[in-house]
């Protein structure tokens, strides 16, 4: 059974990403040691929310040149309604927006991964996609990145980006930011290292340079500002939200989850309640699976780039991708080789 946006209903739903995949594993080792068996197991199973990607996706798909290695599109999501209308900036009227968005890149070996981040600012040329009533949304150029998912949901965002890269999305992982907000609660905080004092009076941010232990509500302020750092432009906070899924990601790891059968449930209760992915990973046992293929990255090893983008001769306040870097990256992962430092550098950097 599908809803209107393509998704398919499984039980409760809701939504986001590398680290379910870690929790994933876990889980089901500490369900299994626990003796709690099928009824928690189901529980945390009916939570989470799919999307089948082929079923979704409109027209041809990319074909998957690298066949070992896997790629997985990776957005927080900010209806900004419901739970998440009191969380700092929640003045959107409740619509949809994708905030975040990385592909990450896990090479065939499954040694280094790479994650790159996409502006939500970027002018895409969008396909023709399905809208949520069933109607379709004609093709168009130079549309925000981020205004995808409010005009046709998570189908069109991957056809989006498949149109953009070439490259062909294996998974797909959404997270919402009320449940972002628990997840770091739950395991106690998140700890970054701030280089410069950040002051943003719009999303509630006030830090000081140096060490600092984050809440969920706290989190949530540093992956959003953009007005406290840089040009005030969304690509001087990318570097904030690489900086802090790499520390959540070794947050999770250095935890003994499995010497806490309570804090591990209350962790993947919170998780899975926000958490969307493709038909491919909607279960406990899938997420284990694909867990165990991903042993040998380390978290702590994953590069992140943002995708080299130029402010556009049009509206300055916008970007579009830079070339020929981008080409260059989106063809180094779709090969699954080497990226070039040359496709690293992008000309505009958000001060």
């Amino acid at each position: 059974m599908t809803d209107e946006g393509g998704r398919r209903k499984r039980g409760r739903t809701r939504k986001r990403p590398v680290l379910r995949i870690v929790l994933g594993t876990l889980l089901v080792l500490v369900l299994a040691a626990a003796g709690t068996g099928y009824w928690l197991y189901s529980r945390l199973d009916g939570n989470i929310e799919s999307i089948d990607i082929d079923d979704a996706v409109n027209g041809e798909r990319p074909e998957k040149l690298a066949t070992g290695a896997r790629d997985i599109l990776v957005l927080g999501s900010d209806s900004r309604s419901g739970d998440n209308k009191g969380l700092a900036g929640g003045d959107v009227g409740g619509t949809a927006r994708s905030d975040t968005a990385m592909v990450v890149h896990i090479p065939e070996g499954r040694q280094q991964a790479v994650a790159v981040s996409i502006p939500r600012d970027t002018l895409v040329s969008r396909p023709e996609c399905t809208k949520k009533d069933g109607s379709k949304l004609p093709a168009a150029e130079r549309v925000m990145f981020n205004s995808v998912y409010t005009s046709a949901g998570p189908a069109c965002v991957i056809s989006t980006v498949e149109k953009m890269s070439g490259v062909r999305i294996d998974h797909y992982m959404e997270i919402d930011f009320s449940g972002f907000k628990e997840l770091v609660d739950a395991i106690g905080g998140v700890t970054v290292d701030v280089k410069e004092p950040i002051h943003d009076e719009e999303s509630g941010l006030d830090l000081t340079a140096g060490s600092h232990k984050l809440d969920g509500t706290q989190s949530l302020a540093f992956v959003r500002t953009r007005h406290g750092i840089g040009d005030g432009s969304d690509l001087g906070r990318i570097g904030l939200q690489q900086q802090f899924m790499m520390a959540l990601l070794s947050e999770v790891k250095s935890q003994d989850l499995l010497g806490s059968p309570a804090k591990s449930f209350k962790i993947a209760d919170s998780l899975t309640q926000s958490l969307t992915t493709d038909s491919g990973l909607d279960s406990l046992t899938k997420l284990a699976e694909f867990a165990r293929s991903m042993d040998g990255v380390d978290p702590a090893s994953m590069e992140t780039i943002m995708l080299p983008v130029a402010y556009d001769k049009v509206d300055p306040n916008r970007v579009v991708a830079a070339e020929p870097q981008a080409t260059e990256l989106w063809k180094a992962i779709r090969e699954d080789s080497e990226i070039p430092e040359s496709a690293k550098k992008s000309p505009a950097t958000g001060g």
